[in-house]
């Protein structure tokens, strides 16, 4: 089992940034690809972005590429997901999740999920 444990959401501005944070515990963390997706209110889960299990490969949605960072720090155990020139459409829950090996971008591949985190931003 992993256990992921989501933090640093909350409410900003449309233009500003947040800093989502992931911390794993259980198995090893070194061994399992990591993303970050989200749900808004009526609307289906929809994938952000992802990292290998060594941080060499990032991949993002069209919606927030060139605006949002994965990054991993191993060491910790965190993943990471840094949120710049956020707009009102990016208002959702956000979910990190885990699965061992490969990197995907569609939610069924995953199988271990934090709690989620709700990130709100106002116009």
């Amino acid at each position: 089992q992993v256990q992921l444990v989501e933090s640093g959401g909350g409410l900003v501005q449309a233009g500003g940034s947040l800093r989502l944070s992931c911390a794993a515990s259980g198995r090893t963390f070194l061994n399992y690809a990591m993303g970050w997706f989200r749900q808004a209110p009526g609307k289906e889960r929809e994938f952000v972005a992802a990292i290998s299990w060594r941080g060499g490969s990032t991949y993002y949605s069209d919606s927030v590429k060139g605006r949002f960072t994965i990054s991993r720090d191993n060491a910790e155990n965190t993943v990471y997901l840094q949120m710049n020139t956020l707009k009102p459409e990016d208002t959702a829950v956000y979910s990190c999740a885990a699965r061992y090996g490969s990197t995907y971008s569609y939610s069924s591949a995953y199988d271990f999920w934090g709690q989620g985190n709700q990130v709100t931003v106002s116009s």
